[in-house]
């Protein structure tokens, strides 16, 4: 429930190992965050971000969370939500795929676009829905600016990227008036396990940025966040370029 301030106290991390969301949950933590619920697939990470987080102070509690899963999403969820109000509810969870793999494979495309979209549409939904029925709390989608526009070296993860941002948009208007709202975030290039050993783009940024971003963003009651905020002005450009002139770039 949210202090006297209006502070955030209750966190659920849904991608309990990612690192942007583990990032954002210390950040929260030495603020005034106390309960954190840590959504993920049971491993070692998760159960070390449980501890971590635990030494700094929080009450964490860890449940079994599948993205891909999306028949479980309303029964897993709903649980949580039960167990109190939550604040901040942050969706973290994805996968880049292998683009050249994919292009050849098409049921490993499709597990890209059953966990970065459709596990996304069923949660953010049941969160969406529990957001409502308390009457407050921010639900936090992390997207990217690779949904601005497909780019041919990586379009089936930003076909991804795309409709969960299209997605997160209409949620956040579906909510207005409730007391809940949706924050979109729009991180560029991040330099984490998911990206190491790849060529970096132009304003790549870290976890840690992007984590000071999301909690800057909830202070403020902000709709979109971008990570650097110059990407907004770069993926306008290019949102405008005309096609055969984007095919030409190295992108």
């Amino acid at each position: 429930m949210l202090n006297a301030l209006g502070d955030p106290q209750s966190l659920l991390l849904l991608g309990g190992s990612s690192e942007i969301g583990l990032a954002t949950a210390r950040r929260l933590v030495t603020g005034r965050v106390r309960v954190v619920h840590l959504a993920g697939r049971p491993s070692p990470a998760l159960d070390a971000a449980a501890d971590e987080l635990r030494a700094l102070g929080a009450e964490v509690s860890v449940h079994d969370f599948d993205a891909a899963a999306v028949d479980t999403h309303e029964t897993v969820l709903g649980k949580i939500f039960a167990e109190g109000d939550i604040d901040v509810a942050l969706l973290a969870f994805g996968v880049l795929g292998d683009q050249q793999r994919d292009e050849h494979e098409p049921m490993a495309a499709a597990d890209v676009a059953r966990v970065n979209y459709l596990g996304a549409v069923t949660s953010g939904l049941v969160c969406a829905q529990a957001l409502r029925r308390q009457g407050h709390g921010a639900l936090v989608v992390l997207s990217s600016v690779a949904g601005e526009r497909a780019r041919r070296s990586n379009f089936i993860y930003g076909s991804t990227k795309a409709g969960l941002d299209a997605f997160a948009q209409g949620l956040g208007d579906s909510l207005q008036g409730s007391g809940a709202r949706v924050m979109v975030v729009r991180p560029g290039f991040v330099r984490t396990r998911m990206t190491e050993g790849m060529q970096e783009a132009p304003l790549a940024t870290t976890a840690d940025a992007v984590a000071e971003a999301i909690t800057t963003g909830l202070r403020r009651g902000t709709e979109t966040v971008w990570v650097p905020g110059a990407l907004r002005y770069v993926m306008s450009g290019l949102r405008h370029l005309p096609r055969p002139l984007f095919r030409r770039l190295p992108l």
